[in-house]
């Protein structure tokens, strides 16, 4: 039985042109794909002998290529932009034109003289790279068997800066336990900082009503949360996240407070909980992975506000 190659894969981080050109070939033939990121610097493993760099490339990894040279049957350059050539920068952003020039096109030379195979993402790069004998990577879909997600959701504004802190563990549990859930929320660029370290968030900026509006009235919502911390500026609120939640077709998790009680019954039209971040962490999981439920609250919530007997 033929031992499975090793490939080590090196991105600057996650990207499209890895998971479009890069990887689907390497999953036709069985490879065992190791990914580490650019800012990374390994020792070599025994067994690994493919290394394939996805665009860039920096002076340590340069280093690491030298040392261990003997010990490397294959050695790639992946492209999907003409990164070789200057001439085709011009117009870009300097700070992304300096991007290229340092990470890709002054190490061209460096690639030809260790041997690196040059692979590209179009017909049109392999003509011109033709002396380079360019191998070309037709993308492939990388959504295929993928499963439809969920969506999570928080619409907060400025005056909500204490329940985006109080639910980042919650977002982060959750996220972690339900690989088919995702998470969006509103906010500037502090919260799009303290939470875009999170697989599969979303970071929308504020946003006038209007747009708003238009925003929750299109389908793909699942699960729409409305934490509310005890103080004397949320004492005033009013329950509007229900209607902005249901309108959204999503069924709601709101704090069990004078506020949401006023409309909502426990598991009727959406979920009553304290504001104890484990009961939401298990309230998310539990509506995530019961469709029924989900809704049954859903055409109660909704049936509520039709008839308007929240009154």
């Amino acid at each position: 039985m033929q031992q499975r190659s090793r490939i080590l894969i090196i991105e600057q981080e996650a990207n499209p042109s890895t998971d479009f050109f890069v990887r689907p070939g390497l999953n036709s033939n069985g490879d065992e794909i190791i990914t580490l990121r650019l800012d990374a610097s390994p020792s070599l493993d025994e067994s690994l002998k493919k290394v394939i760099f996805v665009r860039y490339i920096t002076p340590q990894w340069q280093h690491w290529v030298e040392q261990n040279q003997t010990r490397l049957s294959q050695l790639v350059f992946f492209m999907d932009d003409d990164l070789f050539d200057l001439s085709t920068h011009a117009g870009l952003p300097l700070c992304y034109r300096w991007k290229l020039y340092r990470l890709a096109w002054r190490h061209q030379a460096w690639l030809k003289k260790m041997g690196a195979e040059l692979w590209v993402s179009t017909p049109w790069l392999a003509k011109k790279y033709a002396s380079w004998s360019p191998l070309v990577c037709s993308p492939q879909s990388p959504y295929t068997g993928t499963k439809p997600m969920n969506t999570l959701f928080y619409h907060g504004s400025a005056s909500h800066r204490d329940e985006f802190e109080w639910l980042y563990p919650v977002v982060e549990q959750v996220l972690k336990r339900q690989a088919n859930l995702c998470f969006e929320l509103i906010g500037n660029g502090k919260v799009h900082s303290r939470f875009s370290a999170l697989p599969r968030v979303h970071v929308l900026h504020p946003m006038k009503w209007p747009a708003y509006q238009t925003l929750i009235s299109r389908p793909g919502y699942t699960i729409g949360l409305a934490p509310l911390l005890e103080n004397r500026f949320n004492a005033a609120r009013a329950q509007t996240k229900f209607f902005d939640i249901t309108q959204a077709g999503a069924v709601g998790i709101y704090t069990d407070h004078p506020v949401y009680r006023q409309v909502v019954r426990h598991q009727h039209n959406g979920l009553l909980l304290p504001m104890e971040q484990q009961a939401w962490i298990e309230g998310i999981l539990q509506l995530t992975n019961d469709e029924q439920s989900r809704r049954n609250m859903l055409e109660n919530a909704t049936g509520q506000i039709e008839h308007a007997d929240w009154l």
